[in-house]
């Protein structure tokens, strides 16, 4: 089995935005918001919305099953307040259930959190509580700038962060650090803002003793790490003038990297200086890079092809990739086949 760790449901509906544009336009005019119940989407037009995108490309790709969350850039913290946030995650993250509920064998959800600048964690505890034992999603998505390139929040290492963590450890689910829409012009959201974060997020955890406090925490760093392989020699350079312990030690046990990197080159190197265990198979297909390379014919985000082309890979570091690695950082999928995940949350 294949197994991609980074899907957005980056097609659903047109019902969804313009319920959104609506909550938005009501919050900023301080107008009474759209009710949930206003937003009416169909079960045909969610498999219209997937029939010729996500599912169509897992058959011409050759992947089985995508762990599927709300689109990235939408969760959009930075906009409205705490109740704003709140409704939209639901919102969204119920949409997703359904779509796991309706193709069982091909999705597995992955929640949205309803952050908000300045906000207490509370909400997202529940959130997070709800999605996992209420509709079986495996892990969360967690944006560690909710004020969208501004970076007013506590790093990702502070106790402030405590009480969310306790409870991903109390449910044993990952996150995926995953930033959201930029509202700074100084950072392009997707070639710039999504890379910092990365980046960013892997040297706050050099910095800090989370791990000695969470052993059990895990958090995927997705777009290959960002910096991170690149840069490998000044991380391990940093952490050693610092009087840390070497990064596989302090580190590789808790944090793990994607294949969301669009060239040969990059999934190379990432294969190269990561070690394998540390390395989940992923695409973000229909994503933020959605075209085709005119060098080689085929779209970017088919990120099977490079790991497929990697040398020196052996059959059972290509399946950790492709799949084992995933079910050891995603427990709640374990050895269970998606339908028995969704299963487990159609009858919660």
């Amino acid at each position: 089995m294949i197994i991609d760790c980074h899907g957005h449901y980056t097609t659903a509906p047109a019902q969804l935005e313009a319920w959104r544009k609506r909550q938005v336009a009501a919050f900023e005019s301080r107008a009474a918001p759209p009710r949930r119940e206003e937003l009416v989407i169909g079960d045909d037009e969610i498999r219209a919305s997937l029939e010729k995108a996500q599912l169509a490309m897992q058959r011409e790709r050759g992947t089985d099953l995508t762990i599927f969350s709300p689109r990235a850039s939408a969760m959009a913290h930075h906009v409205g307040d705490e109740a704003v946030s709140r409704a939209w995650s639901e919102i969204c993250n119920d949409l997703v259930h359904r779509v796991c509920q309706l193709y069982p064998d091909n999705f597995v959800g992955v929640c949205q959190l309803p952050q908000s600048p300045g906000a207490p964690l509370d909400g997202s505890i529940r959130e997070l509580e709800r999605c996992v034992t209420q509709l079986g999603f495996v892990g969360c998505n967690l944006n560690p700038d909710p004020s969208g390139g501004h970076w007013r929040e506590p790093p990702l290492t502070d106790r402030w962060w405590y009480p969310l963590y306790e409870k991903m450890v109390e449910l044993d689910v990952p996150a995926m650090v995953h930033v959201s829409a930029s509202c700074n012009p100084c950072f392009h959201a997707t070639g710039a803002h999504y890379i910092n974060a990365d980046t960013t997020a892997f040297m706050q955890f050099l910095t800090s003793d989370l791990f000695r406090d969470f052993p059990a925490l895990r958090f995927i760093i997705p777009h290959g790490g960002g910096a991170v392989p690149y840069h490998w020699g000044r991380y391990k350079g940093i952490a050693q003038d610092m009087k840390r312990p070497p990064l596989a030690e302090l580190l590789l046990h808790n944090v793990f990297f994607d294949t969301c990197v669009y060239h040969d080159a990059g999934v190379e190197l990432l294969a190269k200086v990561v070690p394998v265990d540390n390395i989940l198979f992923a695409s973000e297909m229909v994503g933020a890079v959605r075209g085709i390379d005119p060098d080689t014919g085929h779209h970017y985000d088919d990120t099977r092809r490079y790991v497929d082309r990697l040398q020196g890979l052996s059959a059972a570091d290509r399946a950790k990739i492709f799949e084992g690695n995933a079910r050891r950082v995603f427990p709640r999928l374990g050895a269970r086949s998606a339908r028995e995940v969704n299963a487990a949350g159609k009858r919660a």
